[in-house]
């Protein structure tokens, strides 16, 4: 019996290794609309991570279900969003701040683009690149936000990231 070659083990790059870890990390997250995790990495090395949920002590969505804001956009549409949680990107910086980490020329990995509060956030604690998984249906505000101030964006996948619950 003849045997298949044996494919060569390749190593995953830094930005799929971080990725993947991301993606690892969004198992913990407690809101079923969207479970994303983040991880910020500076030097090959991970200074943080978060994930989406509740603040501390307060219930989560998966525990009590969703807290849900609609929100008007100018161009006449409104979407639906689940406000009970805390992004991944948010808990990523907070713990940053906690443990007194720099993020000062870091990279941030996440499921999806970053919200426009997102955005606005990594941009002042000084990320410099963001590499997305996939695109939020609601993005377009953040792209132009890091754009304009200089952040490298890039996605692994162009298209946008799809979940139970959408609305959108």
């Amino acid at each position: 019996m003849e045997q298949e070659p044996t494919k060569k083990y390749q190593r995953p790059t830094w930005d799929e290794y971080f990725m993947e870890v991301a993606n690892t990390i969004s198992k913990r997250a407690t809101c079923d609309r969207g479970r994303s995790g983040c991880v910020v990495a500076k030097d090959r090395q991970i200074l943080v991570t978060g994930y989406v949920g509740s603040p501390i002590g307060l219930p989560h969505c998966d525990e009590t279900g969703h807290q849900f804001k609609k929100v008007l956009h100018e161009d006449g549409s409104t979407t639906q969003h689940c406000v009970r949680t805390v992004h991944a990107e948010q808990n990523a910086i907070c713990q940053a701040a906690k443990l007194g980490i720099s993020l000062n020329g870091a990279t941030l990995y996440c499921r999806m683009t970053p919200c426009r509060v997102c955005a606005m956030l990594i941009i002042n604690c000084g990320i410099i690149k963001v590499i997305c998984e996939k695109k939020y249906h609601a993005g377009s505000e953040s792209e132009e936000i890091l754009r304009n101030a200089g952040v490298k964006l890039e996605y692994v996948i162009e298209e946008v990231l799809k979940y139970d619950g959408q609305k959108g």
